[in-house]
């Protein structure tokens, strides 16, 4: 791994720090340190910032180039990406733990895939839209919205930054991203593509830190719009403050999803699909299905199939091919969630697998993967996003029942319906009350757009959808 001494902004490396703080990285498998970097100060922020402010106002510059020229300039960047993909694996799943048969296909691509996702729409769809309004013809025009706050969380620190990054650049806006201090080696790795690619000073700005860093930069008198993705606790802070700014947020925040399985559902033929919509990225996904409603008749049945699924997965080191389940991020994380599987235990809730630490690995933050019986949707591990490999099964009594309690949730982001009959299982989607539903398994899309309802979130990335939270909207009335 490597190390650093200075930071990447307006276009340029060897920005020394203002402070002597030092963000050690340390290996969530192994407890090791695998690099370090400068932790930023206000002073560094602000000239960051400034660098972002200066680059949008530029006329000539990114804002005002034309949209087949940033396009041009994203799909190098995707290019110069796709050579280092093992590299950018690698570095996710050494630092956050996610075990590298996901972050090499996953992780390590998103940034090339959606550059050139945005690259394309930017392409096909013009500015200026004429629309006729009584006997004459308005223009409606989309202009970048000016400088982007990113606040990058550490569990999906690449395909979570390129949601905000690609659609901004596409939309014309320069970024200030900020991604977590237990993820900040693959952030370096990108600003050295960046670097690379050309992109003129001040238009991408790296500066990873702490939430008092990124509190600072969400409330910065030069940003102009803020897209965050964390919990929901930080993320009533961030729209407080933005709220009294008056400035625009996009939150994608916690989860509890629910999986409601109907009678007909084959989880045992489905079992891969269902530890991806459960327990991917070791549980720590905001979108996953962690409440498995089951229907009453067949609970004992299913619970066996669940605890089965769950059993056989294989909990190990980050780095080898046939790890399913990884370590937590950080020892503050896996302290957390062990807390909420011992807070079930003491309510009386019953583990029918795990609980406890896996056997063996003496390294590293591991949590045995969980499944509870024994609660009820009003439990405190119902109720709460545990963020971990945990899951509760809980019975439902026919599908008013079943929507009931999956709707019966602050959460609404994901969600899943385990069945045969996939017509059904679209008609009970419709009725839960959430931002995304999976039919036998979650698998999202670039063009489908992505966020939460309640205490999930505000606005929508991905798609054209996530295009437009950085665009603001110009009416231009031509003389009748």
């Amino acid at each position: 791994m490597k190390s650093y001494d200075s930071f990447f902004y307006d276009g340029v490396w060897n920005r020394p720090a203002a402070g002597g703080g030092v963000i050690e990285v340390l290996s969530a498998s192994t407890e090791e340190s695998i690099g370090s970097v400068p932790d930023p100060t206000e002073t560094d922020m602000d000239a960051a910032v400034r660098a972002a402010r200066k680059a949008f106002d530029d006329p000539t510059g990114w804002s005002g180039w034309p949209a087949e020229k940033r396009a041009e300039l994203m799909e190098k960047l995707a290019g110069i990406l796709e050579s280092h993909h093992e590299a950018f694996g690698r570095l996710v799943s050494a630092q956050n733990g996610m075990p590298i048969s996901q972050s090499a296909p996953g992780e390590a691509w998103s940034g090339p895939y959606m550059l050139r996702y945005y690259a394309s729409l930017i392409r096909e769809h013009p500015l200026e839209e004429r629309r006729p309004a009584g006997d004459r013809t308005i223009l409606v025009r989309r202009e970048p919205a000016g400088v982007v706050a990113a606040i990058i969380p550490w569990n999906f620190p690449l395909g979570i930054l390129f949601m905000k990054l690609a659609p901004a650049l596409a939309a014309g806006c320069t970024v200030v991203a900020k991604p977590s201090r237990e993820t900040v080696l693959d952030a370096y790795l990108l600003a050295e593509c960046v670097a690379e690619a050309g992109f003129p000073p001040g238009v991408i700005n790296i500066l990873p830190g702490g939430r008092e860093i990124g509190a600072y930069l969400v409330s910065h008198p030069d940003v102009d719009l803020v897209s965050f993705t964390g919990s929901t606790v930080g993320g009533r802070q961030v729209a407080r403050s933005c709220a009294e700014l008056i400035r625009p947020v996009q939150l994608e925040l916690g989860g509890k999803s629910a999986a409601i399985v109907l009678e007909d559902a084959d989880l045992a033929g489905l079992s891969n699909e269902f530890i991806y919509a459960t327990m991917n990225n070791n549980g720590q996904t905001c979108w996953l299905s962690t409440r498995i409603l089951v229907p009453k008749q067949r609970f004992g049945e299913f619970t066996d199939i669940i605890t089965d699924i769950v059993a056989n997965q294989v909990i190990g080191d980050a780095m080898d091919e046939k790890t399913s389940i990884g370590p937590m991020t950080s020892a503050a994380h896996r302290d957390r969630v062990e807390g909420y599987i011992q807070g079930a235990l003491a309510n009386g809730a019953r583990a029918t697998v795990g609980s406890g630490r896996p056997v063996g690995q003496d390294r590293g933050w591991f949590v045995e993967p969980t499944v509870f019986v024994d609660i009820d949707n009003k439990s405190v591990i119902a109720r709460e996003e545990v963020f971990g490999p945990v899951l509760c099964v809980i019975p439902y009594d026919g599908i008013d029942d079943a929507l009931a309690q999956a709707n019966d949730s602050d959460y609404g982001l994901g969600g899943t319906v385990w069945t045969a009959d996939e017509d059904r299982g679209l008609d009970v989607a419709r009725r839960i009350h959430t931002g995304t539903v999976g039919i036998n398994g979650f698998q999202g899309d670039l063009g489908a757009p992505f966020g939460g309802v309640k205490a999930s979130g505000i606005g929508r990335a991905l798609g054209p959808e996530g295009l437009q939270t950085y665009q603001v909207l110009k009416s231009l009335f031509p003389a009748a």
